[in-house]
């Protein structure tokens, strides 16, 4: 199945007022983090460690998203993708207009807005991970399903019988939907497989950890077939593209965090 993507894939906009534009990219950002939120209100761990509505809103709103996800991925695109430029101009980490965000840079934003957060609430940083890291994939897929309605970050050339579109390919190319398979499997398939865990065991984290590892490997598998970024081209070997080598480190840590959980099992909750 061919198909042929119309205009609207092409950056749309929800609500345009004058200079103001709420694009649809930005509503799955929101309802992300609405859904997030939500989720974790009724989550056993956040409950069992303590945190009232309005702990959970602080940790989602500004510790999450804004000084997480949004700063942290900002300074991680320009650290892990426009080094060059940011070293020409350093004030371009503040040019938000021109776009680019990085997964793992708002990890590491996540994770270290999150170990202030743990010190100024008093609470175990590794049993907090846990339980956030089981919502992380409802994030994950809604933000993949506005990079499909952006047109942006789309797949690698294909010559099979299934295939997109885009319109914001300059070529007119038929392309892998990287982002609805990205989608699928950091978000429904991820979710799956830290919900199954989650059942299984309460040591401390267990959990947080399996979501380094099989996030590492499905985005790694799954960047085979997504267009690299046009200005870095493929990597190692010619093969590897710089969000596979982000997500080694992050695999490996993951299994290094598994097996310290493992190790100190007497801390279960």
């Amino acid at each position: 199945m061919i198909v042929e993507l119309p205009a609207f894939f092409n950056n749309p906009t929800l609500i345009e007022l004058g200079p103001l534009k709420i694009q649809y990219y930005a509503v799955t950002w929101l309802l992300s983090a609405l859904f997030i939120n939500l989720y974790l209100k009724k989550n056993k761990i956040i409950k069992e460690i303590g945190l009232n509505k309005d702990d959970v809103d602080d940790m989602v709103f500004m510790y999450g998203l804004f000084l997480g996800a949004m700063c942290g991925g900002r300074i991680g695109y320009m650290l892990f993708y426009g080094l060059d430029q940011l070293l020409d101009n350093p004030l371009s980490l503040f040019y938000i207009w021109e776009g680019g965000l990085s997964f793992h840079g708002g990890l590491m934003g996540v994770v270290i807005s999150l170990t202030i957060f743990c010190k100024q609430k008093s609470i175990e940083f590794l049993r907090l991970m846990d339980g956030v890291a089981l919502a992380m994939p409802i994030g994950l897929g809604l933000v993949r399903i506005g990079n499909f309605l952006n047109g942006e970050l789309y797949g690698r050339l294909t010559n099979g019988n299934w295939g997109f579109i885009f319109q914001t390919d300059p070529f007119g190319a038929l392309r892998h939907p990287s982002q609805l398979y990205e989608s699928f499997g950091e978000g429904l398939i991820l979710f799956g497989i830290l919900l199954f865990i989650s059942t299984k065991t309460k040591i401390k984290g267990i959990v947080c950890s399996s979501f380094l590892i099989f996030y590492g490997l499905i985005r790694f598998l799954i960047e085979f077939y997504r267009q690299p970024d046009a200005h870095m081209g493929l990597i190692g070997f010619d093969t590897i593209s710089m969000g596979q080598i982000l997500c080694i480190p992050m695999i490996l840590i993951g299994f290094i965090l598994f097996i310290y959980a493992r190790k100190t099992h007497e801390s279960i909750y």
